[in-house]
């Protein structure tokens, strides 16, 4: 199949909805039926403002996090009318055309 690979990058402090965003997004993601996302953490990470962000021992509100989703070009439009519809949303994401499947038995 071909579609997308999004990766949307947010911090571990950030909320929408009293949820931290890279939770939130992967609950849209699943209740619209999109299969294939993941939420990583990250160590250290410079944002667009060239700070650096890093996960300390003690305080992990300033550690990148990063929900990646594969999914069908569909999908992905879905998606996007959906986070689109959220004011109070402001995410940098990464969109990259890719080819998925399967191999090998299940």
């Amino acid at each position: 199949m071909n579609g997308f690979q999004l990766t949307f990058y947010t911090g571990q402090s950030r909320r929408i909805h009293h949820k931290p965003v890279g939770e939130w997004l992967l609950s849209i993601v699943k209740s619209m039926n999109i299969g294939g996302a993941t939420l990583n953490t990250a160590i250290a990470g410079v944002g667009r403002d060239n700070h650096l962000h890093s996960a300390h021992f003690f305080d992990l509100a300033d550690q990148p996090v990063e929900v990646t989703v594969v999914t069908s070009e569909k999908g992905c439009a879905k998606l996007f009318e959906r986070l689109n519809t959220e004011e109070d949303l402001h995410l940098f994401y990464v969109k990259v055309p890719v080819e998925f499947g399967f191999i090998g038995k299940e």
